[in-house]
């Protein structure tokens, strides 16, 4: 089973070692790495060119000016040949033996289109952080599925999974989003297909200064509003999302 891992990548030199070292570690050898990056004018190129060096015809890489991180995301899905695919943020990384489970779920269960997993959240210097976030999503994720995705995003992005048909059948990520293009793309998938759930934590999911799930989770809650809306989830669900997304932006300023 051939696997396409896809990492958009802009400025993000301090974090951008572990993430591909987390990716060529993983001991697939049916691995497909692409990294798209927007341009970076930091030490990104550097390090990116040091390890396609160093591990010759196991990366594949283009840097150019895009359009933005999910302009840059369907960039690799275009170029990905794997039967399963998924995206890693050049901040986030995969523990050990990440792909190994997810191909063994695939395999074990031939009619699931995705799959999504546990994780783990650090801040930037690596140090655990928001563990009742994780608990709080995996509570969430024993109630029905699609009604409530449409109320609360309990799928954690760097965990996920899908099967390439899936990018056939409903397209791409939506370049028009900045915060919450994963949500929407598994509002598209869920209106057909359900998602495994894997309780294994399949990545680290990273929140620093600089990352949208950082400073800006007020923008990117208002955004997630828009999707639901856009994607006429119905008004008792848009209205119990707006009130989650209310009372989930209250927590998080108490907390900060």
């Amino acid at each position: 089973m051939k696997i396409s891992v896809i990492t958009p990548s802009y400025n993000q030199g301090n974090f951008i070692s572990e993430t591909i070292e987390s990716v060529l570690n993983q001991n697939w050898d049916n691995l497909e790495y692409i990294i798209m990056d927007g341009g970076s004018t930091d030490n990104t190129l550097e390090i990116i060119k040091k390890y396609d060096k160093d591990n010759p015809n196991k990366i594949i890489w283009k840097s150019e000016k895009d359009r933005g991180q999910s302009h840059a995301i369907n960039k690799g899905f275009e170029l990905a040949t794997g039967d399963i695919v998924c995206w890693l943020n050049s901040d986030d990384y995969f523990p050990k033996d990440t792909l190994k489970k997810v191909a063994a779920k695939f395999e074990d269960n031939p009619n699931s289109k995705w799959l999504t997993g546990d994780y783990i959240i650090i801040d930037a210097n690596g140090n655990e952080i928001q563990n009742f976030v994780k608990k709080y999503k995996n509570l969430l994720k024993l109630l029905p599925k699609k009604l409530t995705l449409s109320i609360a995003n309990y799928v954690n992005q760097p965990s996920t999974f899908w099967r390439k048909d899936i990018i056939d059948e409903i397209g791409l990520i939506n370049e028009d989003l900045n915060y919450t293009m994963d949500y929407e793309y598994w509002i598209r998938i869920i209106q057909k297909y359900d998602p495994l759930i894997v309780k294994d934590a399949l990545s680290v999911f990273r929140i620093h200064g600089e990352s949208k799930g950082g400073d800006q989770f007020e923008k990117q809650f208002k955004e997630e509003y828009q999707v639901a809306k856009n994607n006429n989830v119905g008004i008792l669900p848009l209205l119990l999302h707006s009130i989650h997304n209310k009372l989930i932006i209250a927590a998080y300023k108490f907390l900060k």
